[in-house]
C-alpha cells in the first residue's frame, strides 16, 4: 500500500513514538525502588503498570484512591503514556515556534545583510 510521504512518515513517527515510550516507561518502573512507585500509584490514582499480571508480580500493596472506592483501576502505564503524551506534544509546539522564528532570522539576515548602503559612493566596487 503506497501512502504520502508526510502523512506516511508522520504515521510511522508516532507509532515508534509510542513502542519506544512504553519501552522506557517499563525499564524505568523496574529500576523504581517500592516507595517511589507507591508516591507514583499515589499520585496518578492508579495500580500496576501495563497489566494485572505484572501488579501482582509487582507489589500487591497499591495504595491508590481508586484502590479504596472500588476493585479495579486503571494501569498506571496507560496514564504515563497519556501524561507524556500530552507533554510532547507541548514541546513539539514550542520546537516548532523556535525553529520558524529561526527559519526568519535566517530569511531577514539574506534579505537585509547584502543591501547597499546608500550613503556610500555608487561609483565604487561593492
Amino acid at each position: 500500500m503506497v501512502c504520502g510521504g508526510f502523512a506516511c512518515s508522520k504515521n510511522a513517527l508516532c507509532a515508534l513514538n509510542v513502542v519506544y515510550m512504553t519501552d522506557v516507561i517499563n525499564a524505568s518502573w523496574w529500576v523504581m525502588s517500592n516507595n517511589t512507585r507507591h508516591e507514583l500509584e499515589r499520585s496518578f490514582d492508579c495500580c500496576g503498570l501495563f497489566n494485572l499480571t505484572t501488579l501482582y508480580q509487582d507489589d500487591p500493596s497499591c495504595n491508590a484512591i481508586c484502590k479504596n472506592r472500588s476493585s479495579t483501576c486503571q494501569m498506571c502505564g496507560e496514564k504515563f503514556l497519556k501524561h507524556s503524551d500530552e507533554a510532547l506534544k507541548i514541546l513539539g509546539g514550542v520546537g516548532l515556534f523556535f525553529s520558524f522564528t529561526e527559519i526568519l532570522g535566517v530569511w531577514l539576515a539574506m534579505r537585509f545583510r547584502n543591501q547597499k548602503d546608500p550613503r556610500a559612493n555608487p561609483s565604487a566596487f561593492l
